[in-house]
This record gives structure tokens, C-alpha cells and sequence, in this order.
């Protein structure tokens, strides 16, 4: 196993947990909302890796993934996306 890999735990709604590997974690300064770019490290069919966005909550003291909200949010989020692809 890579050490240089982040892990993290996900517990779904039914209770089941998936270990998954964090790609990256970021916030927009102006709204303040933390993202986590993650994978299981699926492929599909053309053998690229499938990644997850998920919009982090820390309101309740444990951090909750929340889905994304709005286009602009998933705008952005993709502009992200392609900078971390042209640097891989």
C-alpha cells in the first residue's frame, strides 16, 4: 500500500462502511465550504477512475458528506477538477 495515500472511512445510511481514497480536500474561501474529492478506485468502461465530490459538513462535531447543492456549486467544483487533471 502507497503511504502516501489518505484514507478515510465512510458510513453510509445503512450502517455499511467503505474505505476510500481521498484525492483532494479544499474549501472556497468566500462561502466557506469545505469539498472532498475521493475514490474507491473503480474504472469504467474506458478504464478511467471514477471520483465522488461530496460538500463536507462540521456543524454537528462529526464530519457529515453532503451532496452538492446547486449548478454553480458543481461549476466550480469542475473547474477544480480540471486543474488537478492537467497537473496529473
Amino acid at each position: 500500500m502507497n503511504k502516501d495515500k489518505k484514507m478515510m472511512s465512510i458510513v453510509a445510511a445503512d450502517g455499511s462502511i467503505d474505505e476510500v481514497e481521498v484525492v483532494l480536500a479544499f474549501e472556497f474561501k468566500d462561502n466557506q465550504k469545505e469539498y472532498v474529492i475521493y475514490t474507491k478506485n473503480e474504472k469504467d468502461e474506458a478504464d478511467n477512475v471514477t471520483v465522488y465530490v461530496s460538500n463536507v459538513d462540521r456543524s454537528t462535531g462529526k464530519p457529515k458528506l453532503l451532496g452538492i447543492e446547486s449548478d454553480e456549486e458543481w461549476s466550480r467544483i469542475k473547474d477544480v477538477l480540471r486543474e488537478l487533471a492537467k497537473t496529473e
